[in-house]
């Protein structure tokens, strides 16, 4: 365990027994990404839409303004999730196909990781509820010292 992984008790994670089921839909999103190295901060602010796709996974639509260091721009991400072994777990891919990593919240809590050229991506998911999940993902190599903490609020 360390410093970005503080021991939390199991009942704080709502298990989700189908993953794509449960993201199914628009979220708002709000996310937060400090420069450990140089110290500067950002944010996004924008909404997720997770809509089905012909194989059965869902695309993963983000969309909003992202600022940093003051200056505010129009930003987008597209995903892939790709139903996995079991409905808990997902495949989760980059919009070229390429693989990102595997997410499993039938605990309600996953630690995931990615290697990026020199970089690596540690990312821990967290769902508090039906409508509330989060993910920090922690980036270190040469090229980057990001800490990157996303809320999701279900939008109704």
């Amino acid at each position: 365990m360390d410093a970005l992984t503080p021991h939390r008790d199991a009942r704080e994670y709502w298990p989700v027994p189908d993953v794509l089921a449960h993201l199914a839909g628009r979220w708002r999103v709000e996310r937060a990404v400090r420069d450990l190295a140089g110290g500067a901060e950002g944010h996004f602010t924008g909404t997720t839409v997770f809509g089905p796709l012909a194989d059965g996974g869902l695309l993963h639509e983000e969309s909003g303004t992202f600022t940093w260091q003051g200056t505010a721009r129009p930003a987008t991400r597209t995903l892939r999730f790709l139903p996995g072994p079991t409905p808990g777990r997902a495949d989760v891919r980059f919009a070229d196909g390429r693989p990102f990593h595997e997410l499993d919240l039938t605990t309600g809590h996953w630690i995931a990781g990615h290697p990026c050229a020199a970089d690596f991506y540690r990312g821990e998911f967290t769902v508090r509820d039906a409508d509330r999940w989060r993910t920090v993902w922690r980036v270190g190599g040469p090229a980057k010292d990001l800490v990157l903490t996303t809320d999701y609020v279900r939008e109704r």
